[in-house]
């Protein structure tokens, strides 16, 4: 558009900026980092005085290894949550918290031992404690790091650990108000159990995998029925745990279901059955169960119907009753009678029942009063069946390597030996792992600690409901979930779920601090001790020396004496789950600390899906056991992020990519911005042609702000223009802003990060870079000091400011680097001002359906002139001056703005004529065409537009205009 003639070339206003193209962020990110921390932008933030709080409580990560992507999409989120409210007027705080207590660092101590041949039992527990201590505290310090590297803002001095000593006391507080409102109990039921970890697990420590199992078909004789058609029966049961079969006390069957007898009149080889025998089945499934007998149609067939009434005369006897070597240990007939949980769906339709070793088992005998009768505890800690167990003594579920053990095979082999299978086989199917060593879990009958989510807290907090269940359904209603979909997931787990196991049998955390009285059954009142007075030593003392004064050398007299006698009590030794640890967080965090919150409560919880069965639930469980109702008034859930195919990531895969990787190839910018480009509320996908198209809308981006720069490089304040004497285009691009300054502030109000940036994109690059700055690139370059060009900055100053801080919570470098190339300075940061208000006065819509037309009728005339660039007609639009066929509204429109100017072409003329045939046309855009003509005149050789009066004026070879500015710099014609 302007000239390079030597004698003018240095009189046009060109941009001077030296922000540059290329960002070099790998590079330069940490210098900003280094700056922030050196003027203390997070500390300075606080002195803001009069501002209303926001507090956004970090869900704690494990302190165990270094960060991956889902940390970094977590903490991206949440920084820009923080940022974002503390722009928009806000004490916007954010303290970072880790979780340091649990199996995860425990487990990598374990490994270091066994890598060294040790054993862990042989280490005094407060040196092992120590080790898990100093383990985690090396990775706070690592990831701190890791996380300040992306630009994540907070109080990284003061961050909150769940191993702090006041930390360690608060969470035994929040513990012992179970206690002492009486939803404390110990209670003997089947739980998620690690054989490896030796150790119960909860929900959220579970992962399901693919696991290969053993299925057998299992016959127990039936009982009772001599001298009827039943006699020498067999019923059949289908089981993929065979080690549970030496505990199993009972069958059951669905009363509602068709049984029938069945008799085998033919075998083939290789089969368990023979003529003559009979077995009771499912009529929906017998077939089925014959084909895995390897018996084909006709070598069996179906003689009588088992009516309920016959089944419920019957008792079974166990397959290995009066096996030689057993000792009489399953000689007792066993127990038959209808559940409500068995299926005709698949098995036999029969259930083996080893309460010991299934929950739904167990409850029905819990609610029976049988569970004295059925109860075993024939699997030991580490999976291994008791030693004194006839037969199978010693055999293991699993290897401590977490491979299949020979429990399986043991009884498999043993029931074949003396009759008792029918058929075996294997079946792949989902099944629940840990998710710390990855190693199958089983089911297992433990003495557990448990907080009653259905019993009377009785803390006078009754205002959501008198018990946690009731008081968890209530609050979630009274939360605000983004996605909806959260709202009604959580619900549906809290109305499902058992009672919380707060027990776990290992050694880093904080202990069950309670007592039990020595002979004492949990039936009884006095089996706990419920002491305030010793509460209160227990929290006096974690305090000043942590949760290790539990397990110092004469703690329980410490603790006890003067109150009741030591010597008739036990100490409890567990530790609390972890869970529990990360759910009391509100507590230590939000109610303790300066910087927490007036009520406790905190206006966000922002974390993944997972999070649901997590931090969410436990959270809101132990929060309204304790405080009657939600620690957090909005939650927001992240979906999980995969790789660019979609797929899960995973080590094995070989399809991870590390937040670190990222940075250092593209910068931590990149990163958070394809974290704002993304839905996050569904599952992400991220890779290396995503990150490029990613850094492509960066570039573009960062081409539009070094135009504002580059225009604004001398800008002065007595240049500045009101709005009411701008012309309409710089009032359309004020009405733009005030449109978007509502859509982004609700989009970082409601958490739609991915709105506010596709807004502000799309009128940085299109409604700016393409429109507005094109058009006024002609009056920025080459006017002299006009109105015109005193308006056209103040607009460009207004949007520096705007851009600027509406980016600031996305692109936390790079806003920082425009803001210091136009405001440098050693207190300066664009991260310690506020979002400015935009006046509703700028809002004119009347002004917008009229730019709206104005701006249809110009993509007509540009389609048009570029359809004669193409044809090589013309080489640049300022040849060119289109006459445009429009209807008369329009033409009224257009005839008050300077259209030849919005088209950047040298000239124009709008007409009401009908347009030629030959007139270019937009499907699209009806009653306009546009007939190509020739600028007429000279070029100016200052400004490149061909006018008639060219040549005409002092300075030669230039336009009326330039001459004016020419003189006005004082250019010698």
């Amino acid at each position: 558009m302007c000239a390079d003639t030597p004698e003018y070339k240095d009189t046009l206003n060109l941009p001077r900026t030296d922000f540059p193209m290329r960002a070099g962020l790998p590079k330069r990110e940490p210098e900003w980092l280094a700056r922030w921390q050196k003027i203390g932008v997070y500390d300075r933030l606080r002195e803001k005085e009069g501002r209303p709080p926001f507090t956004l409580h970090d869900g704690p990560p494990y302190a165990n290894g270094h960060l991956h992507i889902g940390h970094a999409l977590n903490k991206t989120l949440k920084d820009m949550v923080v940022r974002s409210h503390q722009m928009m007027g806000h004490d916007s705080r954010y303290i970072p918290g880790w979780d340091c207590h649990g199996l995860p660092i425990e487990w990598k101590i374990e490994e270091k031992y066994r890598q060294q041949g040790k054993d862990k039992d042989d280490v005094p527990v407060l040196e092992f404690r120590q080790e898990c201590r100093d383990f985690a505290a090396g990775w706070v310090d690592v990831q701190r790091a890791e996380f300040q590297r992306l630009g994540i803002t907070g109080n990284w001095a003061e961050p909150y650990l769940t191993m702090d000593f006041h930390a360690e006391r608060v969470i035994a507080e929040e513990f012992m108000k179970f206690l002492m409102n009486g939803t404390l109990y110990q209670g003997s039921k089947p739980v998620m159990w690690s054989p490896i970890e030796e150790t119960a697990l909860a929900e959220a420590e579970v992962e399901y995998h693919d696991k290969e199992s053993f299925t057998i078909w299992v016959k127990f004789r039936v009982l009772g029925m001599e001298g009827t058609e039943f006699d020498g029966a067999n019923v059949v049961i289908w089981t993929t745990t065979p080690w549970t079969i030496p505990s199993n006390k009972a069958v059951v069957y669905g009363a509602d279901f068709s049984y029938g007898l069945y008799e085998v009149t033919e075998t083939p080889e290789q089969c368990w059955a023979a003529p003559g025998d009979k077995f009771l089945l499912a009529d929906k499934l017998a077939a089925d169960v014959f084909g895995r007998a390897r018996l084909e149609e006709g070598q069996w067939g179906r003689v009588a119907d088992v009516p309920v009434e016959a089944l419920e005369k019957m008792s079974l006897a166990h397959p290995l009753a009066g096996v030689e070597g057993a000792e009489g240990e399953w000689d007792a007939p066993r127990d038959f009678r209808a559940a409500p949980f068995v299926t005709d769906e698949e098995g036999t339709g029969f259930v083996h029942c080893a309460p010991s070793h299934g929950m739904e088992e167990f409850e029905l005998y819990r609610e029976l009063g049988m569970l004295e009768q059925v109860i075993t505890y024939n699997v030991l800690p580490d999976g291994s069946f008791r030693p004194d167990l006839p037969l199978f003594g010693g055999r293991r579920i699993l290897k401590e390597t977490g491979k299949e053990g020979d429990a399986n095979k043991a009884v498999i082999d043993t029931l074949v030996a003396h009759g008792g299978l029918l058929a075996r086989g294997k079946i792949k199917h989902s099944y629940p792992h840990s998710w710390r060593s990855k190693a199958p879990l089983i089911y297992r009958n433990t003495p557990q600690w448990f907080a009653a989510i259905d019993r009377p807290v009785g803390d006078g907090q009754d205002e959501l409901g008198e018990t946690i269940r009731e008081r968890a359904l209530t609050a979630i209603d009274k939360v605000e979930w983004t996605p909806r979909s959260g709202r009604n997931r959580l619900h549906s787990m809290m109305e499902a779920r058992p009672d919380w196991v707060l027990s776990r049998q290992r050694a880093w955390g904080v202990p069950l601090t309670c007592f039990v009285k020595v002979g004492a059954t949990p039936d009884q009142p006095d089996f706990l001790l419920r002491s305030e007075k010793v509460n209160q030593r227990i929290t006096e003392a974690f305090e000043a020396e942590g949760a290790d004064a539990w397990y110092k050398e004469g703690a329980k007299e410490r603790f006890l004496a003067g109150e009741v006698d030591p010597k008739e009590y036990e100490q409890v030794f567990d530790i609390l789950d972890v869970w529990f640890d990360s759910g009391s967080t509100h507590a230590f965090v939000l109610r303790d600390r300066e910087d927490g919150t007036d009520d406790g409560i905190a206006d966000v919880y922002l974390e993944g899906t997972d999070q649901h069965r997590g931090w969410f639930h436990s959270s809101l469980l132990q929060a309204c056991g304790t405080i009657g109702r939600a620690p957090y008034r909005k939650v927001v859930t992240a979906g999980f992020t995969l790789d660019a195919k979609g797929n899960k990531m995973s080590k094995s895969l070989g399809n991870t990519i590390a937040p670190d990787d990222v940075t250092k190839q593209y910068g931590a910018d990149i990163l958070r911005l394809w974290v704002a480009q993304t839905d996050y509320t569904a599952d992400q996908r991220i890779g290396d042609e995503i990150l490029k198209g990613v850094a492509d809308s960066y570039r573009r981006l960062r081409n539009t702000m070094r135009f504002l720069l580059g225009s604004l490089g001398d800008f002065r304040e007595e240049d500045r223009v009101a709005p009411d004497d701008m012309p309409e285009l710089e009032r359309w691009v004020l009405h733009r802003l005030a449109e978007l300054d509502a859509q982004v502030r609700e989009g970082y109000r409601t958490f739609d990060f991915q709105g506010v940036w596709q807004a502000v994109f799309h009128f940085a690059t299109i409604d700016l870079s393409s429109v507005y700055f094109d058009i006024r690139k002609d009056a920025l370059y080459c006017d002299g000091d006009t109105a015109r060009r005193r308006a056209a900055r103040t607009v460009l100053d207004l949007l520096f400011h705007r851009l600027t801080t509406w980016l600031a919570p996305i692109l936390v470098f790079t806003m920082e680097e425009v803001w210091l190339e136009r405001f440098p300075g050693d207190e300066s940061s664009v991260h310690l001002v506020d979002m400015p208000e935009t006046p509703a006065s700028w809002r004119d819509e009347a002004l917008a359906e009229k730019w709206a037309a104005i701006r249809r009728a110009r993509r007509v005339v540009t389609g048009a002139l570029e359809v004669a660039r193409r044809d090589k007609t013309i080489g640049a639009s300022l040849e060119a001056a289109p006459v445009v066929h429009v209807d008369e509204a329009t033409a009224a429109a257009l005839k008050t703005v300077s259209f030849e100017d919005l088209c950047i072409t040298s000239g124009i003329e709008i007409t009401t004529d009908p347009a030629p045939a030959e007139a270019f046309r937009m499907p699209e855009v009806e009653g306009i065409g546009v007939v190509f003509e020739r600028a007429e005149g000279e070029k100016c050789q200052r400004c490149w537009k061909i006018l008639p009066d060219v040549g005409t004026h002092s300075h030669p070879g230039v336009c009326g205009r330039c001459d004016e500015a020419l003189t006005e710099l004082n250019v010698p014609a």
